[in-house]
């Protein structure tokens, strides 16, 4: 027996080696990050190009890789501000992703490298020592007719202590998003991980569900969807009920969560501010902290009395955000401006880029410092 085990000791042992480090006696490290440089390999021997492109160049812009004696393709460029980017290589016109990275992003049905550049404003997208527990939950949605998933983020300590209740985040996704973008893209574990462990945030409950009425959960779970005009007016608002009417009760019920407007928050970015925006309009006694981003809203005959609902039922915030060159900023304008003229107290964050998740995890990490104080 014990020879045995030796034997498939050493099989084991060979097969991770050429599984890693294709039988070369160093593994092949990508990307790697020193000082203010990074470098990007592939083992590609066979191949006559290959382009690296990340999210964080221009627009259609890639940098070549150079080929060495050993086949292992190569470059080495400036490191980006810390953050988190995504890359591919492309490989004789062929897009395909870093085998050496285990970071990966997961955007529609887009699965995507990961590159982090650790910084100031990255720090908190590192996994911190004391780490809560994300979990999917199904519950059944009686107004869709479906048995629906969301995503369940609990703070650190949530199992060890039974008696504690936790106020609520509901924190939406946009639109081609669902209920694992803001865990996968947004890093939204990490992120209330270190912000709690630091004592900068409220240990909350976030709640992550899906946000598109037709769907059970995410496409890449293969489950079949239902027809649903949002068109019609039966229709209208169907997510945004839901939520309200079948979502957060099921939260109360389910976790130690705090049953009052006063404990629950709304943020949502893109089709998900959108979301913030009607919940709290047609429901202004369900949430006490509204943060929409990168949504705006448009001008009606009716927006002034929307908002007076919610000003009558009362709010501890108004947060919007919006990046400066984002194509939503016209209707963040008409948001603020609206506001202002309204008398309603609040804050417009505004920050460098477009629509896209550099700025969405830096909103999460700001305006979650500010709610349930």
């Amino acid at each position: 027996m014990a020879v045995a085990a030796l034997f498939a000791g050493t099989v084991d042992a060979q097969e991770l080696n050429n599984f890693n480090f294709g039988g070369r006696a160093k593994p092949i490290v990508s990307p790697e990050v020193v000082g203010d440089s990074v470098t990007f390999r592939l083992n590609a021997n066979y191949a006559t190009q290959v382009l690296l492109s990340g999210n964080w160049m221009p627009m259609g812009q890639t940098v070549a890789l150079k080929k060495g004696t050993d086949g292992i393709w190569q470059t080495t460029l400036k490191a980006p501000y810390a953050e988190i980017y995504t890359y591919n290589f492309i490989v004789d016109g062929v897009s395909t992703n870093d085998p050496q990275n285990f970071m990966i992003q997961r955007d529609g049905t887009r699965y995507l490298n990961m590159l982090m550049v650790l910084g100031e404003r990255s720090s908190v997208y590192n996994e911190s020592t004391k780490r809560g527990t994300v979990e999917h939950r199904w519950y059944d949605s009686q107004s869709l007719g479906i048995n629906r998933r969301m995503t369940v983020y609990l703070p650190y300590g949530y199992e060890a202590n039974p008696k504690k209740k936790y106020p609520v985040l509901y924190l939406l996704h946009g639109g081609g998003g669902d209920e694992e973008a803001w865990t996968s893209m947004g890093r939204t574990a990490q992120i209330l991980d270190n912000l709690i462990e630091q004592g900068k945030a409220e240990p909350m409950i976030v709640v992550m569900p899906n946000g598109n009425p037709n769907q059970q959960a995410a496409s890449t779970m293969g489950l079949p969807t239902i027809t649903l005009d949002t068109r019609a007016p039966e229709n209208a608002n169907a997510y945004v009920k839901s939520l309200v009417n079948e979502i957060v009760p099921f939260i109360e019920k389910n976790y130690r969560a705090i049953p009052k407007k006063s404990a629950r928050a709304i943020a949502g970015l893109s089709m998900g501010g959108g979301h913030t925006t009607s919940a709290t309009i047609l429901f202004p006694n369900t949430f006490d902290y509204i943060c929409p981003m990168s949504c705006g809203i448009r001008e009606s005959d009716h927006l002034d009395a929307d908002l007076q609902g919610i000003k009558k039922a009362g709010y501890k915030l108004y947060w919007v955000g919006c990046g400066n060159d984002d194509f939503a900023m016209p209707g963040t304008k008409i948001l603020d401006a609206a506001l202002t003229r309204n008398g309603m107290e609040h804050t417009l964050f505004t920050s460098d880029g477009g629509h896209e998740w550099k700025n969405w995890r830096l909103y999460l990490q700001t305006f979650a410092q500010l709610l349930f104080k």
